[in-house]
């Protein structure tokens, strides 16, 4: 299993940093994790995540808010 972080700006619904850690690396991740959400502790707006998933894939199936925008969510509820 690999782990993703992402730095995620909710006001623009944009990923503003990706990147990704291997299983051996996990500790890593989460020390990036904590550097970026003290960094960015005063922008309410910026998100700072670590995912475990087997692909890039994956990840962007399971949170898909991530990586799509509003009108590509609603178009695949509808089709």
């Amino acid at each position: 299993m690999n782990y993703f972080l992402i730095l995620y700006d909710g006001s623009t619904r944009s990923i503003i940093e990706e990147e990704e850690f291997s299983s051996e690396d996990r500790h890593l991740a989460l020390e990036r994790r904590f550097a970026l959400e003290k960094e960015y502790r005063d922008a309410p707006n910026v998100e700072v995540v670590v995912f475990g998933s087997e692909s890039h894939e994956a990840l962007e199936h399971t949170h898909s808010r991530y990586f799509k925008t509003v009108s590509q969510m609603t178009n695949s509820l509808h089709g």
